[in-house]
């Protein structure tokens, strides 16, 4: 997953064989002898998508219902895995990002998975630092919030998302400034996450988005 023109989209490729010919699906395949899960993951999404910068990669859930996926009995182990905002991978043609939140026919299980990678990382952004995945090495506290309002499905105040991130040690100032926009003006400080690996950080936080005006 990733965030792209201001909204979350998943990664998915379009089927040229039987079953669900002509549908869309996630990428995948068999595990090698040779490989564990997450060797396997990384190499098939280089083969078959390209997606070689992987931020973050953690187990999703295991889907094992009888009648997944027509004929011989198949269980999918799926994963999630997150791409920075500023990466931008040359897919095939067969290849294309589509919002989570609007998706397009797809195979199998394909968008129950989908759906339930999105409800993992709304989640895990209340209570983890996983946003580092979805972000730049740099980046202005405006650009980390839409980020964060892209994934999380409503509109998130910067100012408070500051606060939160400042409050739980995540954030330092790198203390390079961003380019000014064409209104001039004064230009904006540059931040930085102070970590790379998942950690828990308020285990009982979660984010809500504000209440509606009567």
């Amino acid at each position: 997953m990733q965030v792209r023109c201001a909204t979350l989209q998943v990664l998915l490729w379009r089927r040229a064989l039987d079953p669900h010919v002509g549908r869309w699906s996630l990428p995948g395949g068999r595990l090698r002898p040779d490989e564990d899960v997450e060797t396997s993951i990384r190499r098939q999404l280089a083969e078959k998508v390209d997606v070689r910068q992987l931020s973050h990669v953690e187990q999703l859930a295991v889907f094992s219902a009888p009648d997944r996926v027509p004929g011989p009995r198949v269980v999918a182990t799926a994963f999630l895995g997150l791409v920075p905002s500023d990466v931008d991978p040359e897919v095939p043609e067969d290849t294309r990002w589509h919002a989570v939140d609007d998706l397009p026919r797809t195979a199998f299980d394909h968008r129950d998975i989908v759906l339930r990678a999105r409800d993992r990382l709304r989640s895990k952004l209340s209570y983890t630092n996983v946003g580092f995945a979805l972000a730049p090495r740099e980046f202005t506290i405006s650009a980390l919030r839409e980020l964060y309002s892209a994934a999380l499905g409503y509109k998130v105040d910067a100012t408070n998302l500051q606060r939160v991130l400042a409050r739980r040690g995540l954030l330092s100032p790198t203390g390079h400034t961003a380019a000014p926009g064409r209104s001039g003006g004064r230009p904006a400080a540059l931040f930085s996450f102070t970590g790379k690996g998942i950690q828990v950080t308020d285990p009982f936080a979660v984010f809500r988005p504000p209440p509606k005006r009567r």
